[in-house]
């Protein structure tokens, strides 16, 4: 029994580790470097194509922290100031006149002379206007200096930056309108199987509803790729072939179900005859049969076809690599430690992703973590890792990957 939290031996199957940096690797091969420029409003969820750096100072003068009054402490000696002007934000001052104080609000420029900005509760306003400092004060106090969050010249944000909210406030602060950012990834998604119809049709003896193209659909949308629907594949291989070797102008086909080793896994078949496989059966549960491969130069992921197998697989080595292509350095989502709220009592030999939440600060599991089981994911708030050949007792440390972090 291994309780120390090391990977155990995976046999023929390829560890998560080896077949993420598999993974990677190949899509450093093939950045996608095309760009376009858009309007700062319209990059939200994009990949920065160059790296912004700063044109100007921020804040370009010194400006107050505070409202209240700005002095020369050498100038003063203990007695009260006569305000000699009034500074909002926005306004250029007048250099300070000597032995005055100058009223100052919030994000105004300090004048020349000034080198103090005491805040107006220690400030006392007298009847004849001068104003009585009542707190000892140091030179620079309350002053955001010029360059003091960014300078002329220096990197803000490198090249590979998925941008978000924040990253698009920073690139207004210095006055951008436009950024470039790499072109969205065109993604072909496919389904398998004759047994698969699309949602509002009816029933017919052993169908089920298509889950897996909705939820990759609206998965890489957040992700900012261009998808491409190409539907459902029926168990055909003449069929197969002809539709894969009409995706041509895509990045990645992105399939589910068929490329396992049934005898109607013809999607399998077509990439061992017309193209070539790289990644085959992975130490990792759910999604053990994820392959990746070329069909006629173009790279394919085959997801497994079972709805949670594919959440997981997607998550944790399909966004990976999307991601890298569009050339993100840090594509792995956080993980941290928690006690684990349940005991595992088998040992296997592949890793799982168990799907669960935090209650009271420890990690719970679903009741049915089956691969098709999709209930789970969205009871779920993230996915407990439980490391090969590894048993659990209740209080072990188990690692977490919050949802949030592989769903955008």
């Amino acid at each position: 029994m291994n309780r120390a939290g090391k990977p155990g031996k995976t046999g023929s199957l390829m560890a998560v580790e080896v077949a993420l940096a598999r993974l990677l690797e190949m899509a450093d091969a093939t950045k996608i470097r095309e760009h376009e420029r858009l309007p700062l409003a319209q990059v939200q969820g994009r990949v920065l194509a160059t790296d912004l750096v700063s044109t100007l100072d921020l804040p370009p003068w010194p400006n107050s922290a505070m409202d209240g009054y700005a002095l020369h402490l050498a100038d003063w000696t203990g007695e009260p100031l006569v305000v000699s002007q009034k500074i909002f934000a926005g306004q250029a001052p007048e250099p300070l006149k000597p032995g005055t104080c100058a009223r100052i609000f919030t994000g105004a420029p300090v004048p020349a002379g000034a080198d103090c900005v005491e805040m107006q509760e220690n400030a006392e306003v007298q009847a004849d206007e001068r104003v009585r400092f009542t707190e000892t004060m140091t030179p620079g106090q309350n002053i955001r200096p010029q360059g003091q969050e960014a300078t002329v010249g220096e990197l803000i944000l490198p090249a590979g930056t998925r941008l978000g909210p924040i990253e698009q406030g920073l690139a207004a602060s210095l006055g951008c309108a436009e950024l470039d950012v790499v072109r969205k990834t065109r993604v072909a998604v496919l389904s398998t199987g004759d047994e698969l119809i699309e949602p509002g049709q009816a029933l017919g003896p052993g169908q089920i509803y298509n889950s897996n193209r909705v939820l990759l659909c609206s998965w890489l949308q957040r992700l900012g790729c261009e998808v491409i629907d190409a539907g459902i594949l029926p168990d055909d291989l003449a069929t197969t072939r002809a539709r894969l070797g009409e995706l041509k102008d895509v990045d990645l086909i992105l399939s589910t179900g068929g490329v396992s080793v049934g005898e109607a896994d013809f999607l399998g078949i077509a990439l061992r005859e017309e193209g070539e496989l790289t990644l085959w059966k992975l130490a990792i549960k759910p999604g053990k049969p994820l392959t990746f491969g070329h069909f006629r130069g173009v790279p394919v992921i085959g997801l497994p076809g079972n709805p949670a197998s594919t959440l997981v697989t997607f998550a944790l080595l399909a966004r990976p690599y999307l991601l890298r292509r569009q050339g993100v350095k840090e594509v792995e989502p956080l993980k941290f430690q928690v006690p684990a709220g349940f005991v595992w009592p088998k040992a296997g030999n592949r890793r799982e992703y168990l799907r669960g939440r935090l209650e009271n600060g420890r990690a719970i599991i679903y009741r049915n973590q089956s691969s098709g089981v999709l209930r789970s994911a969205a009871w779920a708030d993230g996915l407990v890792e439980v490391l090969e050949d590894r048993t659990l007792i209740e209080g072990d440390c188990v690692s977490f990957i919050p949802l949030s972090e592989v769903l955008s």
